[in-house]
């Protein structure tokens, strides 16, 4: 069957849709990625359907149809509702995955714990939406903590647009964690751990210019980096409007 390559990635190598099915880079930590997504899978989350690996060695999974939410208008707060539910939903059925001793990830920033297995990449470049929602490219699903994924996740779906007034960026975040039904010590922590790991991903692409580890560094000199030098004042500049948003 023709091969047709997928757009869209940064961090992943070639990418093609064959079919119904997407094809992509095996890698070492592939079986351990591929049995989280089944664990989440099978406690009731939809996720695309991991189907072994073709004659060329490559990973194959179920291709979703449907839009990526980057290529949508902006979100309604209805919407930052639902995604925050599913980030909840991933967040519930992970935790009772058990990772095997042997397990290998790759994940490019270290993460504060490892109270769980988490996406490390929730956000609207990933996010299909059509008939169903589904969240995708888990290949950099790695132990984490809920509050340090849920804080990428909120950012990335609600503060990620700096010219954004802030009272209206608010509004969307507390919509975003209410979805998620956060209590309230996580969303008195959530501010400050967003400042984080917002910084943590724009230190990731400036070390990555430096000393020209790929693909970040290329990320970088695109246009990442200045972004995320952005987003991380965003963020930080506002911790009294977040927290305030939070705790109506």
């Amino acid at each position: 069957m023709q091969e047709h390559i997928l757009s869209g990635g940064n961090a992943t190598g070639r990418v093609v849709r064959v079919g119904e099915t997407v094809r992509k880079p095996w890698t070492a930590a592939t079986p351990s990625v591929t049995a989280v997504v089944r664990a989440v899978r099978a406690a009731g989350v939809d996720t695309p359907e991991p189907l072994g690996q073709d004659e060329d060695g490559r990973s194959v999974q179920e291709f979703v149809h449907g839009t990526s939410a980057m290529d949508l208008d902006r979100m309604t707060r209805d919407d930052l509702m639902r995604v925050g539910s599913i980030v909840r939903a991933i967040h519930d059925a992970s935790a009772a995955f058990i990772a095997p001793e042997n397990a290998t990830w790759e994940s490019a920033i270290p993460a504060p714990g490892g109270e769980l297995v988490c996406h490390n990449d929730l956000a609207p470049w990933n996010l299909i939406m059509g008939e169903r929602w589904v969240f995708i490219d888990w290949d950099a699903a790695a132990p984490s903590t809920r509050l340090w994924d849920l804080a990428y996740a909120a950012q990335a779906f609600t503060l990620n647009d700096p010219s954004q007034s802030p009272r209206a960026a608010a509004r969307n975040l507390a919509a975003f964690v209410d979805g998620y039904r956060a209590d309230e010590a996580t969303r008195t922590a959530l501010p400050a751990e967003m400042g984080r790991r917002a910084a943590a991903m724009h230190t990731l692409l400036k070390n990555a210019a430096l000393t020209g580890r790929e693909p970040w560094a290329s990320l970088h000199v695109n246009g990442h980096g200045a972004h995320w030098a952005e987003a991380t004042r965003y963020v930080e500049a506002h911790q009294d409007i977040w927290l305030n948003a939070l705790a109506d």
